[in-house]
């Protein structure tokens, strides 16, 4: 069997494509009910719950339906590995290009921002430091699309990787010896 057709790789790659488009209509359905996805915590982003599922049926169906039952450590963070650069591939380019067909997306991203830095306590602008402040409000201007994507694909990764190895551990089964 190629490595192109092994089911690491097929159920990684549809799985993947699959929970992108599903990630980026959340992600545009939350910007549309008026609540920029941009700001909300790390913690409480829907991409634990779809990653979770997702990597659950991804590693149970491999493990299941393609290889009696067994399942190492290794392979499950194989075909994680796969599913999450699939999926940061299919959501950040339609992220991108939202974001080049709607200016407001990436301009509402600078003006709340802006205004939550403004918004800080003075107890907290002590602790970062008021130079510190100072210097992201000066950069945010110019920030882009591609700026913001980046920032989409970087948390993607923290998250996927964090479930990847609870789930990969959660779902390994090695044969008995």
């Amino acid at each position: 069997m190629s490595r192109w057709k092994s089911p690491w790789v097929v159920l990684g790659v549809r799985n993947g494509a699959i929970a992108g488009v599903l990630g980026f209509l959340l992600w545009m359905g939350l910007y549309w009910m008026g609540r920029h996805p941009y700001f909300i915590a790390l913690f409480f982003d829907f991409r634990l719950i779809l990653f979770g599922f997702f990597i659950y049926y991804t590693l149970r169906e491999i493990r299941d339906d393609h290889q009696q039952g067994i399942l190492f450590f290794w392979q499950g963070m194989i075909a994680t590995l796969i599913f999450t650069l699939v999926y940061v591939a299919v959501a950040s380019l339609l992220l991108y290009v939202y974001m080049t067909a709607d200016d407001v997306f990436v301009t509402e991203y600078i003006r709340l921002k802006i205004a939550e830095l403004k918004s800080f306590p003075p107890a907290l602008v002590e602790q970062l430091g008021k130079e510190t402040i100072d210097r992201n409000l000066e950069a945010l201007p110019a920030t882009n699309r591609t700026d913001l994507v980046l920032i989409y694909v970087r948390q993607s990764l923290v998250i996927s990787f964090f479930l990847s190895l609870i789930l990969s551990v959660v779902l390994r089964r090695q044969p008995k010896i």
